[in-house]
């Protein structure tokens, strides 16, 4: 009797959304003990609960989940932050905040503040820093390179570019410089039909999972999707948690 393998999921962009992320996986996925888990980062900013998604995670590996989880552009931005406000002097009892900190907090890293309840960068326990800073920053199975945003091909060696990796936002995909294998990344939000045709094409060379889980107006975006990389079947979860994020707000 031929033994089953373990499931492979493939999860992108939480972006603070505890509770739609545990939906996905506790009502969806209902995983075996086996079942690996890969996440393509940016677990934090604009949704209500960044803390609640790393903690959420955080029990999955203390759990023996088997759990990847990438960096993110907006985790590079958390560290970023949070390690020059350690610098930061006090002047007349006023401490200012950095151009870093100013620049997260329009990109949704003000909720990320407020479930930390810190009023500062350097408020956020140095744990769930160290954490982010041990993230990967991709991985590569036989058949598929997992990332959070892309690779830079316009170098001899894509994988030399860390930075691009978690903020490209376009690339062409050069397969002879990976080997043949189909890119899986997150960070630029794109709509179900257009995931559905890359996950349904055979032969595309790489499958954006972002849906824009914070788009809850927006047709065709506002889901948690889940890539299971064996089957290439979806699992597609509703926003469930409550995001008040705005650019402009």
């Amino acid at each position: 009797m031929e033994t089953k393998k373990p499931n492979r999921w493939v999860v992108p962009d939480v972006h603070g959304c505890v509770l739609t992320l545990k939906t996905l996986i506790e009502y969806q996925i209902t995983p075996d003990p086996e079942d690996e888990f890969i996440f393509l980062g940016d677990y934090i900013d604009r949704g209500p609960d960044s803390k609640g998604v790393i903690d959420y995670i955080m029990a999955m590996e203390e759990k023996g989940h088997k759990v990847t989880s990438l960096m993110g552009n907006h985790e590079d931005y958390c560290i970023t932050a949070w390690e020059e406000d350690q610098e930061v002097k006090s002047f007349l009892g006023i401490r200012p905040k950095t151009k870093t900190q100013k620049e997260w907090e329009v990109y949704g890293g003000k909720q990320t503040l407020q479930s930390f309840d810190a009023d500062r960068p350097r408020d956020i326990p140095e744990k769930y820093i160290n954490w982010m800073k041990k993230l990967n920053y991709f991985v590569e199975l036989d058949d598929f390179i997992i990332v959070h945003a892309g690779l830079n091909f316009d170098i001899e060696d894509p994988f030399e570019d860390k930075y691009s990796m978690i903020w490209i936002r376009e690339f062409n995909v050069d397969s002879e410089k990976i080997g043949g294998k189909k890119i899986i990344h997150g960070h630029v939000p794109v709509n179900l039909e257009f995931i559905d045709m890359a996950v349904k094409t055979p032969d595309s060379k790489f499958v954006d999972l972002d849906n824009g889980i914070y788009f809850s107006n927006r047709a065709g975006y506002g889901n948690l999707v889940a890539l299971e990389l064996n089957s290439m079947q979806y699992a597609v979860q509703s926003l469930m948690d409550e995001v008040s994020y705005s650019k402009f707000s």
